[in-house]
């Protein structure tokens, strides 16, 4: 690819192809795509608006867009001359599968300084479509034979594959939700904002916390998916960086993703700890028994639950108000 962008210049070609236009036209497209001058810091994409043009004119957005138009009529028959050009951009394409994103298809055709050039030359060729940015979507080109339909759906599909799947999966492993090469792939993931990657280079859906985290509560959560083990909230705080520790305590305590296990020590709810206190765990599991249970038992089975010291369960459990002890020295949930 490198060869073939060096046999093309780009700003070159541009500058030719506007020499055949009269200086109004020529003036009016040059500012619509940034063509001559610097490029603008709010849009790098497209330069000026129509009724930017239009007020130094001092005529319609309108008749700007007219003038636009009717630049274009008459470039498309000079632009013949530059087909080889064309052609890149159609393989190019084909080769994604007839489409990719806006911002990775400038990079790969010119790099960042001639995104003005390349969209000027996209919109003038015949073969090649924009579809404008949505909800669903970044923007991206297309080949006019590539469906938008067919490339819904397919996003859709690996949307729910990826949701069946609950878990970011490598680029390899999507491969079996969609019969298309990882090539091609790539390019419906990289259009969709229903799907990210993640930093770690995983892919899954954009709502997911370890794909677009927000906010402490989610890096806290990536932390413990990554630790898996229960942790102290300083802890926590270190391995987020830039967090301060209280910060962290206030967020795990409030969300219910997060169980307090012990003296500061949070746990995902994810791997089976439940909320509550050491009493609430111990009803909890005597309920759950339908029978009375030995002190080693209830001792075995809330520890699991709790990283608090065996006296900590023992001094719940003496709390007559919640439990009774039986002759035989077992225990059991005190009857209202």
């Amino acid at each position: 690819m490198k060869n073939i962008k060096a046999r093309f210049d780009y700003s070159k070609i541009c500058v030719s192809l506007l020499r055949a236009l009269p200086q109004k036209q020529k003036e009016v497209i040059s500012r619509r795509f940034m063509l001559e001058g610097k490029k603008s810091e709010e849009n790098k994409v497209r330069g000026e608006t129509l009724e930017s043009i239009g007020k130094s004119f001092k005529i319609t957005r309108e008749r700007v867009r007219q003038i636009e138009r009717d630049g274009f009529s008459r470039l498309k028959p000079e632009a013949r001359k530059y087909q080889k050009v064309f052609d890149y951009f159609y393989h190019y394409l084909k080769n994604k599968g007839g489409f990719q994103k806006e911002d990775i298809l400038f990079t790969d055709l010119a790099g960042e300084n001639l995104r003005g050039q390349i969209f000027f030359l996209l919109t003038l060729g015949e073969k090649f479509r924009r579809t404008v940015e949505s909800k669903d979507f970044y923007p991206f080109w297309a080949i006019n034979g590539n469906s938008l339909a067919f490339t819904k759906k397919t996003i859709s599909l690996l949307s729910e594959k990826l949701k069946k799947a609950g878990k970011p999966v490598a680029l390899k492993g999507i491969t079996k939700f969609a019969a298309l090469s990882p090539n091609v792939l790539l390019s419906y993931l990289e259009i969709s904002k229903r799907i990210r990657q993640s930093p770690e280079g995983l892919w899954g859906l954009s709502d997911w916390p370890e794909i677009n985290p927000k906010g402490v509560k989610d890096k806290a959560y990536l932390v413990f998916k990554k630790q898996q083990k229960p942790l102290h909230f300083t802890d926590v705080a270190k391995l987020i960086e830039q967090a301060l520790p209280q910060t962290v305590h206030n967020e795990l305590i409030k969300d219910q993703r997060f169980i307090l296990v012990g003296r500061g020590i949070y746990a995902l709810r994810e791997w089976g700890y439940e909320r509550g206190v050491v009493k609430d765990v111990i009803l909890k599991i005597l309920k759950e028994a339908r029978k009375p249970l030995s002190k080693e038992e209830i001792l075995g089975k809330t520890l699991q639950q709790r990283l608090v010291k065996e006296n900590t369960v023992l001094l719940n459990l003496s709390n007559k108000k919640y439990f009774l002890r039986t002759p035989e020295g077992h225990y059991t949930v005190q009857e209202a």
